[in-house]
């Protein structure tokens, strides 16, 4: 058995509360991986690209406010 067949049989295990309490702590893990590259990504100049076009789109007047 692969640990991550391992890891799904135990989560089958758990208690409606326990299983809560995993998803909110696999939320809170996964979204801070997320903002870590999204960091990582934005140091390394890979968004600079979008973000002219969107000021270009902005000051051709392509956007609307919210």
């Amino acid at each position: 058995m692969s640990k991550v067949e391992s890891i799904e049989e135990q989560i089958k295990a758990l208690s409606p509360e326990q299983l809560s309490q995993l998803r909110e702590w696999f939320l809170e893990f996964d979204w801070a991986l997320w903002d870590r590259q999204l960091e990582r990504d934005v140091a390394a100049g890979k968004l600079d690209e979008l973000a002219q076009k969107a000021l270009r789109d902005h000051a051709a007047g392509k956007t609307t406010p919210r």
